[in-house]
């Protein structure tokens, strides 16, 4: 791991007219870290007393409108998805000319809106860092959140400098810095597939199904499907980041449909198949809805079988009926790809707490789901049947052999069966 060569350019975004003094600030430490402050103003209604590399002006020009309609387009929220609009293109302007190493955005919940659209902007491997008055907030909708955004909450800062204000800052440009000096970029040299699953206590096909895959000289990134793993996930999707993708656990997708917190979005399971890249399916821990364990069970389920993963996390199952309406939402999804998809249904299980002696155990619930999904699955998808629970073995072979057919096919790029 090497330093850059020279300087990092640090995009430094925020209102100068209100928060100059913490964006000084900021300029100063990045600077003293070693990098290169570059500071663009995302003010509406005045100018900052120092003078930003990147004007108000500057950020309304780049979508073709004056400040002055920009400040008059509505009311604040109007006006400050108009700059959002602005500065987003703006910052792809620069990136694409080679004079962004990083990013970092302050702001109260405006300014975070803003930054979730610049940071959206960038690929994954640019340092993008938001110092944010709502961090980790559920306010933030997971669709929005870059794969790979660093966030810090910015404590006692509301209002000018203090010194809590001033150590939360000058963290946040010290990361923003070391990324952009350190940190390692994506690599293309093997394509890339994507894999969803839950922790090896739930859901074990990774642990064969990874060093085979790079065995026909792929590269596999296996994602967390605890809701900000499956946004990851799709995020890269949607930039065609992945040559093929094994979604063996989509136990998001229930999630999001019963309403938790737990949640990747609407758009779970559906970007994959929108821009043309080649999808195993599998449904992997969809029986359950993943639930807050810190807090009481909802009402309406309330009598189901609940497992506690930890102290954060907990689990409980949907009934048959559910199960069927969750496999019809997955038939829906399958059916708007646009490339070539296998659903593999194995039919004794799937995920390690629905076997029998296991507390989610209930045979005639899966019974109902494989029924429905039988129904479900499209005919433009091949449906393999498989004669075993979801962490056996003959499932994940059932996987290869599927895959190793569309590597001799040249459905998918690259790779040996």
């Amino acid at each position: 791991m090497n330093a850059m060569n020279r300087l990092p350019n640090i995009l430094v975004l925020g209102t100068g007219d209100t928060k100059s003094e913490e964006l000084e600030f900021m300029a100063s430490v990045i600077q003293e870290a070693g990098g290169v402050p570059v500071m663009v103003d995302v003010s509406i209604l005045g100018d900052p007393p120092y003078t930003p590399e990147y004007s108000r002006h500057d950020v309304a020009a780049a979508i073709g409108k004056t400040i002055e309609a920009i400040a008059t387009s509505g009311d604040e929220n109007s006006a400050m998805e108009l700059m959002a609009s602005g500065a987003a293109t703006l910052v792809r302007n620069l990136h694409e000319a080679g004079q962004v190493d990083g990013v970092i955005v302050l702001g109260g919940s405006l300014g975070t809106d803003l930054a979730l659209d610049v940071a959206a902007v960038l690929p994954l491997g640019v340092p993008k860092f938001v110092v944010s008055t709502i961090a980790y907030s559920h306010l933030l909708p997971p669709e929005r959140i870059a794969p790979d955004l660093m966030m810090i909450l910015w404590a006692g800062g509301l209002y000018g400098l203090n010194s809590i204000c001033r150590s939360v800052l000058s963290q946040a440009c010290g990361a923003v810095v070391g990324a952009a000096r350190f940190g390692i970029r994506p690599s293309s040299e093997r394509p890339l597939i994507g894999m969803t699953s839950l922790g090896s206590s739930c859901l074990k096909y990774m642990k064969y199904l990874k060093p085979e895959l790079e065995r026909r000289g792929y590269d596999v990134a296996v994602f967390h499907a605890t809701g900000m793993g499956g946004r990851a996930f799709e995020a890269i999707a949607a930039q065609k980041g992945f040559a093929a993708v094994f979604d063996f656990c989509i136990q998001e997708v229930s999630n999001h449909h019963h309403g938790t917190v737990v949640t990747s979005g609407p758009d779970r399971m559906e970007n994959a198949g929108r821009v043309g890249i080649p999808q195993l399916v599998a449904p992997g821990a969809v029986d359950m809805v993943d639930l807050q364990a810190w807090r009481e069970l909802p009402a309406a389920l309330a009598d189901r079988p609940y497992h506690a993963h930890n102290r954060l996390i907990g689990s409980v199952t949907t009934a048959p009926e559910g199960r069927r309406e969750i496999a019809r939402v997955i038939g829906g999804k399958l059916a708007g790809t646009s490339a070539e998809v296998a659903f593999i249904l194995p039919l004794k299980g799937i995920q390690e707490w629905d076997q029998e002696n296991e507390p989610l155990y209930e045979p005639e619930a899966l019974d109902a789901f494989i029924d429905e999904m039988r129904r479900a699955v499209p005919g433009s998808v091949s449906l393999h049947e498989v004669d075993s629970h979801i962490n056996e073995l003959e499932f994940s072979e059932k996987a290869l052999a599927i895959f190793d057919e569309w590597i001799a096919r040249g459905i998918v790029p690259g790779g040996r069966p």
